[in-house]
């Protein structure tokens, strides 16, 4: 598949993406390396890979980093409850021993998590490491071994090396700097809110009952309003949010009713800061602007 292929294919799930994700996505595949995706929150960069999982008709395999994640949230643990049952049972039969623990810890008693699970598919998966810059800075060495060998290092077991090597998308929003390390097992590009041709295809195949008057009118005013300076810029789910808001309130001009208009910026705005910004009589000018 050619990354113009792979570009429609996306299209045909509702993902309209720029040349240049659609070819930095088409490289990891061919070459089977992690990409790394960066850039401010709401510009797609988490629904890349459900799409993906969807066009190859593959499971997605979920990790959302956060502060604090380590390697029994992330890679395995063991069934401490199974084990204890397990001992328990075998002092009972009068079985004690090497036999024992060597039961105990086997395969059957390891709680596979994100990481692990995906390298223990037999159908390759999406692996999707979210918001890896939530994480701390320890958890990346958990994922140098998985990302360079596709293995996990098990003490009581051994080395369990991958069934099949997952797809695997990382997204980072920018509120640390990523290692070096993890940035050299990575392919890179950098995800940017969409210009307003894209946004508007985006919307177009996202809402397709939204007439193409209103479409134009609601792409230029988002486009606008990620020009004033606000806290948190709108992203493109904010975007479909507006769309079906104001076709909820069956609004089909942005200019014809300011009030109304400004009520269903809820959808856009995120902070009170910026609800305070956007009056309605900068709402209204916005809307004048983009129409």
């Amino acid at each position: 598949m050619s990354w113009t292929d792979l570009k429609a294919a996306l299209g045909t799930q509702g993902y309209i993406a720029s040349d240049d994700l659609a070819v930095a996505l088409h490289l990891a595949l061919s070459l089977g390396r992690p990409l790394l995706l960066e850039g401010a929150a709401g510009v797609g960069k988490t629904d890349i890979a459900r799409t993906l999982a969807a066009v190859k008709d593959t499971r997605l395999i979920r990790l959302q980093c956060y502060e604090g994640l380590d390697a029994a949230q992330s890679i395995y643990e063991w069934n401490y409850q199974r084990q204890l049952l397990s001992i328990r049972a075998a002092a009972e039969d009068g079985e004690t021993g090497a036999s024992v623990e060597a039961r105990i810890f086997s395969r059957d008693f390891l709680l596979e998590r994100p990481l692990l699970a995906a390298i223990s598919q037999e159908v390759p998966p999406v692996l999707l490491i979210d918001e890896i810059d939530r994480a701390d800075e320890e958890f990346e060495a958990y994922l140098l071994e998985i990302l360079s060998d596709y293995q996990v290092s098990v003490p009581e077991l051994g080395t369990i090396a991958a069934t099949s090597r997952p797809i695997v998308i990382l997204t980072s929003n920018g509120t640390r700097d990523l290692s070096d390390a993890l940035r050299r097992r990575c392919l890179y590009t950098w995800v940017n809110y969409p210009d307003r041709a894209t946004e508007l295809a985006i919307l177009k195949a996202r809402c397709p009952e939204v007439e193409a008057r209103l479409a134009a009118q609601i792409v230029g005013f988002v486009q606008k309003l990620r020009e004033e300076p606000l806290e948190k810029t709108p992203g493109i789910a904010e975007t479909l949010d507006f769309a079906a808001a104001l076709m909820g309130l069956g609004i089909a001009d942005l200019t014809s009713d300011p009030a109304i208009l400004h009520t269903t910026l809820t959808t856009l705005l995120k902070t009170q800061s910026d609800q305070a910004q956007i009056t309605p009589e900068v709402a209204s000018r916005i809307a004048g602007r983009a129409a």
